[in-house]
């Protein structure tokens, strides 16, 4: 699955979770830009219809919730055999991670967290949605601390079907009611029970019933009672095991009768009132038990074989007359019953049920509507109708502050002056600014983008040269634990872009000392070593005692601030083998009394194909070169006419050492055969060459170095 796109917006990129109907990956929703989990039902369910039918009702049905402690479900769908639900991604562990970690909770966070599950369970009970395996693996924590009630849907799609599988009973064995045991019909207080065994966990480190087979706790479940929470931790107050006493009751009476009505004693545990709550009691339901097992007495018979014979044969006439008259008249007394049952009806219906009807007891009346109202307007109509409504505030990213989000009841009739719960939004709840300092700029604009924030408008990044890291950030506001709006907040960050940095300055042509002085004002220094930072070395480039050479950088690259590691060259001068020498050559036009352009190219000890000069020659005439060579390099003369290669001469270093013992001759032309002037060697090609051969000119030597 992983790499796969399912409806055309939804990239797998791994898997996160599973269970025993489906496995959940992370996906990335490409359409809004977002994390999302997906949940994909497993191959061995893909080819039974009713319950793909049914999974897909109860996931819908379970999307219509919307709850700050339910996990959202966005999206339904089919790709081929792939079925999947689209829900929303809770960054964080699940509650059994919590409770394996760190349990015995805290009480009051166990509490906390129950609350939260509760108020979760409450909803849906009241949209007609049963979970039906609650258990803490189910429970999300995000990094914010809030509950997330996960698998809302797959439950009842899983039970309505699987459950009904060859009398199997599908679900999470240490957590499900003794109903749901039976596999007979679970309802909202089989929840209840549920939560209660996980509230029993959270606050003793241990599962109430323990068994070697599935089997044998659910036997457990079904008979036997569980240990007192407290014996287990003595720090439980007294009134939250009450909670999970009367939570997990075998009977259903006696659990509690609603979500709303556990919420409330979970909301109330902690307070000063029931610091001292005495241990709760529950009636014996049994002794109105009719088929539970009854003792009967055994019929004892006398010792005595007389006695025993005259109660069982001898009857005497007026004990035959009694009897006699009992079976004539067994009759009346029933009968006198019935006629004063029927008397006493007559007169409830006819006399006492108008008196009371009359008397002004409440009505039935219908629940006006007031979702969406402001809590004012929503109050007064309550108010007006016959009803005290009750305040409850919740957190919400989408119903403006102060209107009512929800009610309860809603859609139907209940007796005037009834409470009426509302539930008004108390705005955005805003999270908790974290600290950045010290991060990477470009991780922290990833994790706020994932939060929903524009990074263009909502994040601003101030770059400055420090000595922290390159792309640190440095500051940030607003600054850690402020609280933040994600559609509102803007962040400013400073980031670090490392130490400033300035241009390397051009050393070369200076002194020693001039370099020194420069290198100062950048706070720059010579590398200190010996033999090290200054090198001294035979140079063309430049005069004695100039550099010619820097390192580790050319002038105008960037170099930080105190560097001390700068290395110079300076040169002592030409090398002990370099010798120049003066050549002439001789340049002739191509055609005389006709203007040709000559180029002068040189590549020897001291120049790498410079060009000397360029000039027009019109008429034969001597141009004087002077070339330097060493042992390693020659000279090399290049010379074009009309851009044409013209001619070629080479001088190495034994050429400088056998002309510097001659007398220094004078430059002139070379001698003439029979009165022509003459040519540069020829060159393939070129048809003046050809025309007007002639040997290469002897160069004129003068020794130098």
């Amino acid at each position: 699955m992983i790499g796969r796109q399912l409806g055309g917006r939804y990239e797998i990129l791994g898997r996160i979770g599973g269970g025993g109907m489906a496995l959940v990956y992370k996906a990335h929703d490409i359409l809004l830009n977002r994390y999302v989990a997906v949940k994909v039902l497993r191959q061995q369910y893909v080819n039974d219809e009713e319950f793909i039918r049914r999974f897909r009702r109860e996931a819908q049905s379970a999307a219509s919730l919307s709850h700050p402690n339910i996990v959202s479900i966005y999206d339904v769908g089919q790709e081929l055999e792939v079925h999947y639900i689209v829900m929303e991604y809770v960054e964080g562990v699940t509650l059994n991670d919590v409770i394996k970690e760190r349990a015995p909770l805290q009480v009051e966070e166990a509490v906390h967290f129950a609350s939260q599950i509760c108020d979760a369970l409450d909803h849906a009970h009241v949209n007609q949605i049963i979970h039906r395996d609650i258990k803490p693996h189910n429970i999300l924590i995000g990094k914010n601390g809030r509950v997330k009630v996960t698998d809302f849907g797959i439950a009842r799609a899983t039970s309505s079907s699987s459950i009904t599988q060859t009398g199997s009973v599908v679900g999470s064995v240490h957590y499900f009611s003794p109903e749901h045991a039976k596999g007979t019909t679970t309802g909202a207080k089989s929840d209840l029970y549920s939560l209660g065994i996980v509230l029993y966990q959270m606050l003793t480190a241990k599962l109430p019933f323990i068994g070697d087979s599935p089997i044998s706790v659910a036997l457990k479940h079904l008979q036997e009672s569980i240990v007192d929470p407290r014996k287990v931790n003595a720090l439980i107050p007294q009134s939250v095991e009450n909670i999970i006493l009367k939570a997990v009751r075998k009977n259903e009476q006696e659990r509690y009768q609603s979500a709303k009505e556990m919420l409330i004693d979970l909301e109330t545990c902690l307070t000063v009132l029931r610091r001292n709550e005495a241990k709760v009691v529950f009636l014996n339901l049994d002794e109105h038990d009719d088929e539970k097992t009854r003792v009967i007495p055994a019929i004892r018979v006398s010792s005595n074989p007389n006695t025993a014979k005259n109660a069982s044969t001898n009857y005497t006439p007026i004990a035959d007359a009694v009897e006699e008259a009992n079976k004539k008249n067994y009759w009346i007394g029933p009968l006198v019953w019935f006629i004063i049952f029927l008397v006493t009806i007559g007169v409830l219906w006819y006399v006492v049920l108008p008196m009371i009807k009359d008397s002004g007891a409440p009505k039935d009346v219908d629940v006006p509507n007031v979702i969406g109202m402001l809590k004012v307007d929503a109050e007064d109509m309550l108010t007006k109708a016959g009803f005290k409504p009750i305040e409850k505030l919740q957190a919400s990213t989408e119903i403006p502050l102060d209107t009512i989000i929800n009610q309860d009841p809603k859609g139907m009739k209940v007796k005037e002056g009834a409470n009426i719960t509302l539930f008004i939004s108390s705005g955005i709840e805003k999270a908790k600014v974290e600290n950045y300092k010290g991060r990477k700029i470009s991780e922290v604009v990833a994790e706020l983008t994932d939060l929903g924030l524009d990074p263009e408008t909502q994040i601003i990044t101030d770059l400055q040269f420090l000595t922290e890291e390159k792309d640190t950030i440095v500051n940030q506001d607003p600054p850690e634990g402020d609280e933040f709006d994600p559609k509102k907040v803007v962040y400013k960050f400073t980031v670090s872009q490392g130490s400033e940095k300035i241009a390397m300055p051009d050393l070369t042509g200076k002194t020693k000392q001039e370099a020194i002085n420069i290198l100062a004002l950048q706070s720059l220094s010579l590398d200190k070593r010996e033999k090290v930072g200054v090198i001294y070395k035979p140079s063309f480039q430049q005069p004695k005692d100039k550099i010619f050479d820097q390192f580790p950088l050319k002038p105008g690259e960037d170099i930080d601030p105190g560097m001390d590691k700068i290395v110079i060259w300076i040169s002592t001068g030409d090398p002990a083998d370099a010798g120049d020498m003066t050549t002439s050559v001789t340049l002739k036009p191509a055609k005389e009394g006709t203007s040709s352009t000559f180029r002068i190219n040189l590549t020897d000890a001291r120049n790498d194909n410079v060009d000397l000069k360029t000039i027009d020659v019109s008429e034969t005439q001597i141009e004087n070169i002077k070339v330097t060579v060493t042992k390693d390099t020659k000279a090399v003369v290049n010379i074009y006419r009309d851009n044409a290669l013209y001619d070629t001469q080479n001088y190495t270093y034994q050429s400088y050492l056998d002309y510097t013992t001659l007398p220094t001759p004078t430059a002139s032309p070379a001698p003439t055969i029979d009165g022509q002037s003459p040519s540069p060697t020829p060159i393939p090609g070129d048809p003046a060459a050809s025309a007007d051969p002639s040997p290469t000119p002897i160069p004129v030597i003068s020794a130098g170095g």
